[in-house]
């Protein structure tokens, strides 16, 4: 199976007290691919960065770059689909071009 994760998703999910922390040990576990794009990366450290010491965020990225599952995805094409959020394109740009089964996230802006 081949997911794209979504930010907020990620960031939620490396808690071991999160709901979504399974997310990131069934990753580690490799029981899923996960499909990511250069931009993607970009903002996961962004993010990540905000959150936690540059050192524990810098550690998780660069695990993450590490794991066999992680698939880094070339987008050829710009679907522009999310107008109210076009930041979140990039997700969507990726799932298509991964060609992945799901889009995880609990971003509204994909509720169209």
């Amino acid at each position: 199976m081949k997911l794209v994760i979504d930010t907020n998703i990620l960031v939620a999910s490396l808690s071991s007290k999160s709901k979504s922390h399974w997310i990131i040990q069934a990753l580690r576990e490799d029981k899923f691919e996960l499909c990511v794009t250069e931009e993607i990366y970009l903002e996961y450290e962004e993010i990540l960065k905000q959150k936690y010491k540059v050192t524990v965020a810098n550690s998780f990225l660069n695990s993450l770059k590490e794991l066999s599952n992680v698939i880094q995805t070339d987008v050829f094409y710009k679907w522009l689909l999310i107008q109210s959020d076009p930041d979140d394109d990039k997700f969507v740009d990726c799932a298509v071009a991964g060609n992945v089964d799901f889009l995880v996230t609990n971003d509204r802006h994909y509720n169209i």
